[in-house]
């Protein structure tokens, strides 16, 4: 299949201190990417340099193009989209006007109603609580009007940075769920997740992050099985 995002050979520094060295990693349309590894890792650093939000040396592509000529509102008008791990909704403002600023772009399309009506029908507890400011929402619900609102932005590929942070895990299945729902929309999907399992089990394929660099990476169901992978990230079982 062809690679809808791919990076090679990417760096990324703070100062003097290389965060990222010489990562390259590829996803696939339709598929679901995770990227697994310790806090500290870059993971976080990796995702902001795919968004533009970071500085970077090496070379991304996305559908074919060179994304180096390209500001971040330009990725995302071209369908690549980020869900940072602090969800960075707006507290005071409800949960249908969080939904309605991330289409802002797109408002004069036709098509921008039934757009969100399709979210509030995927996310069943969002439409129940559209009038409630995003701070009274429970965790889950806040990742869930974070995806929502991404979701708005018609992305061809969801960039989402741990997910499933500070949930408890009858919500991280859910969660995870909903994103492998997303993927049977035919969006494509990296996946940073400190969660190993649940990510492994979710994605089609792993890479694993350490200290800036990619250790290993192989077809998720393998990784899964790795003994190099369980002893360090699956607690041995």
């Amino acid at each position: 299949m062809t690679a809808l995002l791919r990076a090679e050979g990417l760096h990324v520094s703070y100062g003097r201190v290389d965060a990222v060295r010489g990562v390259s990693l590829a996803v696939e349309a339709g598929r679901i990417v995770t990227v697994i590894g310790p806090n500290g890792a870059g993971k976080t650093t990796l995702l902001a340099a795919l968004m533009g939000l970071l500085p970077s040396r090496g070379t991304v592509t996305y559908d074919g193009a060179d994304l180096a000529r390209f500001e971040v509102e330009d990725r995302v008008e071209r369908g690549l989209c980020l869900v940072p791990e602090a969800r960075e909704l707006f507290g005071d403002m409800s949960v249908a006007d969080n939904l309605l600023l991330g289409a802002y772009p797109f408002r004069r399309e036709r098509g921008f109603r039934a757009k969100l009506d399709d979210v509030y029908a995927r996310f069943p507890r969002l439409a129940e609580r559209r009038g409630q400011t995003a701070s009274t929402l429970s965790g889950g619900e806040r990742q869930m009007l974070a995806l929502g609102r991404a979701l708005m932005m018609r992305p061809r590929l969801l960039m989402l940075d741990e997910p499933s942070l500070g949930l408890a895990p009858l919500i991280v299945r859910e969660i995870f769920r909903i994103i492998m729902g997303l993927r049977e929309l035919g969006v494509s999907i990296l996946l940073v997740e400190q969660n190993a399992r649940a990510a492994l089990e979710s994605a089609d394929y792993g890479y694993v992050l350490e200290t800036g660099e990619i250790s290993l990476h192989g077809p998720a169901a393998e990784l899964l099985h790795d003994p190099r992978v369980t002893a360090t990230y699956l607690g041995g079982a």
